[in-house]
């Protein structure tokens, strides 16, 4: 079984230790996944590519079907 995710807008509310950020959605395809807030985490290409955040920034984040707390950023919007 693999682990199934979705795709979802958020802005960055948080900074947190270990490249972890608190991410309230603003735009998702599940309609409960809206005013949620996620904990996410950096992705490798981010890492690599030293994408700096703040608070406030648009993000892409992808979030697992699985455990909707968590997530994963994926890209930093202009």
């Amino acid at each position: 079984m693999t682990n199934q995710v979705f795709e979802a807008v958020g802005i960055v509310s948080e900074n947190l230790p270990n490249a972890t950020f608190r991410v309230k959605v603003t735009e998702a395809k599940q309609p409960k996944a809206i005013d949620s807030t996620v904990l996410c985490t950096l992705s490798g290409r981010m890492r690599m590519n030293w994408v700096r955040l703040l608070p406030g920034d648009r993000v892409s984040i992808e979030i697992s079907t699985l455990d909707a707390t968590k997530g994963r950023i994926i890209y930093r919007m202009k």
